[in-house]
């Protein structure tokens, strides 16, 4: 006799939301699971908050987006809130910047992010306009789980309020120009959204500060959801900014800017000493960007900070550079878990605030999260600014500091696959490699092993096993000294790869 096959369990929330493939049924983005996320905020806020208060709605140009946007404002208003939607596809920055400067309760962005075509999500911000943190995620996800049990729907009457508002993109632009420095040398740009809603207001923010020599990658300009030129939108992966690199090159430019989909992430790309275009990883970026926000603070950022020393944070997964780099700068350097939830929560007052996945928080005082239109403002303004190269840059830091050897791999799971027992799987045969100790406050766990470590620890969004391995030399390195980290990383690399793979 078959055994019944059991319902898929609802959506869950991951990182600061929920996101999940198109389709029907309650573990999947369909309107329906989109008015029980709804409607679990909307009553989480109404134990909190007044009849009345602000939320700020907003989406992408996904599949579905548009569409979830009107689920999601017409549930939350009909809970007796004011719902204020920009009137058209934005990117994520727009709507966490809006949470604060409109004074909202909270905001609502539909988005995968750099996802595959067939996602979709919603993410959650709070008061301020940072992402959700614990106990609060807790809370909603009980509201929704009882919503979709009671198998709530989209109201056809709306007895609050819905109000287009246009100018929320306008705000967010004004207040990033206002907080950037005009560079002397406006650099010549490469850029490319990759099919997501970014380009445009990336030029526009771009041009604010002076630099209006842009040129797109035609291909990938215009926001179109099925993402037709790439593998995969997340500018981490090489082939998604081949064509990025080769405008570069054919133009002369100064400098190759990729953004994800939702334009919260930032890749950037330079031409090295040989000519050579590479894009850099988001670790080698967020040296640059610190190294270059102690040493110049932006006028916006800085004003406000009082006398405390300037924060600056990484994670747990990040190059170790940063706690060796911050502390020089006269800065304390934070380490946090893994997101932009904690990492807008390292300190006061927070400078800039970076993870290895190419998210970057310049401006914390207008975004209170991940903005990739600002950074590649900030990484602009610095490259227009006469001071030394990129390359130049990484060469200093390195002969300070130490070259630092990096190898990110994700590793998929099977669908059916336990995460927590993968784990321990594989910190068990590892144990004989290093010293393995667990990760505080998140599932994973760290491997030290002379110069070299390594993070592993499950994804939040998708079902893969996360890698981290970093080498790194003595400050002012040698060929050799290179040599031998090369070796390390490769040895503890290869011993994670088949200890999570076995």
């Amino acid at each position: 006799m078959t055994a019944p096959v059991p319902d898929p369990a609802p959506l869950a929330f991951g990182t600061a939301g929920v996101r999940a493939p198109l389709g029907p049924g309650p573990d999947r983005m369909n309107e329906r699971t989109v008015a029980a996320v709804a409607t679990a905020v909307a009553r989480y806020l109404r134990e909190r908050e007044p009849t009345g208060s602000t939320v700020i709605v907003g989406g992408d140009a996904r599949h579905g987006s548009a569409r979830f946007v009107d689920v999601a404002a017409a549930v939350i208003a009909a809970h007796g809130l004011v719902v204020v939607v920009p009137g058209a596809p934005v990117p994520t920055p727009v709507v966490a910047a809006a949470v604060r400067s409109r004074g909202a309760v909270a905001g609502l962005m539909v988005t995968a992010s750099h996802n595959p075509a067939s996602d979709n999500g919603v993410k959650v911000y709070g008061r301020g306009g940072a992402q959700i943190v614990p106990p609060t995620d807790a809370r909603i996800e009980r509201h929704l789980h009882a919503a979709m049990r009671e198998g709530v729907g989209v109201p056809t009457a709306v007895p609050g309020s819905v109000r287009v508002d246009p100018t929320l993109v306008d705000d967010y632009e004004a207040a990033v120009v206002a907080a950037l420095p005009r560079p002397g040398r406006p650099p010549r740009v490469a850029l490319t959204p990759v099919h997501g809603v970014g380009g445009e207001l990336c030029r526009r923010v771009l041009a604010g500060i002076g630099v209006r020599d842009v040129t797109l990658v035609a291909e990938q300009a215009d926001p179109d959801p099925d993402f037709p030129t790439v593998a995969s939108p997340n500018p981490e992966r090489p082939g998604t900014t081949a064509r990025l690199l080769e405008l570069a090159a054919r133009i002369d430019a100064d400098v190759a800017i990729a953004l994800d989909p939702d334009a919260d992430r930032c890749a950037v790309g330079f031409a090295d000493a040989d000519g050579r275009w590479r894009m850099l990883d988001g670790d080698e970026t967020g040296a640059v960007l610190a190294d270059h926000l102690l040493r110049e603070p932006l006028p916006g950022s800085a004003a406000g900070e009082g006398h405390g020393l300037p924060v600056v944070a990484s994670t747990i997964v990040s190059s170790r550079l940063p706690s060796l780099l911050v502390p020089a700068r006269g800065g304390r350097y934070v380490s946090t878990l893994t997101g932009f939830k904690w990492l807008m929560r390292a300190g006061e007052p927070l400078r800039y605030a970076y993870e290895e996945a190419i998210g970057h928080c310049v401006l914390p005082h207008v975004v209170a999260d991940k903005d990739g239109i600002a950074a590649a403002a900030v990484w602009c303004a610095m490259v227009g600014s006469g001071g030394p190269s990129v390359g130049a840059r990484l060469a200093a830091l390195d002969s300070e500091f130490g070259a630092h050897l990096r190898r990110n791999v994700a590793l998929p799971l099977a669908a059916d696959s336990d995460p927590a027992a993968a784990l321990r799987r594989a910190a068990g045969l590892l144990a004989s490699v290093g010293e393995v100790r667990p990760l505080e406050g998140t599932a994973g766990f760290r491997v030290d092993s002379g110069g070299a470590r390594a993070v592993v620890r499950p994804s939040g969004t998708e079902p893969l096993l996360k890698t981290y391995v970093e080498a790194w030399t003595p400050p002012a390195p040698s060929t050799s000294d290179r040599d031998d980290a090369a070796r390390r990383l490769a040895e503890l690399g290869d011993a994670v790869a088949g200890a999570v793979g076995g």
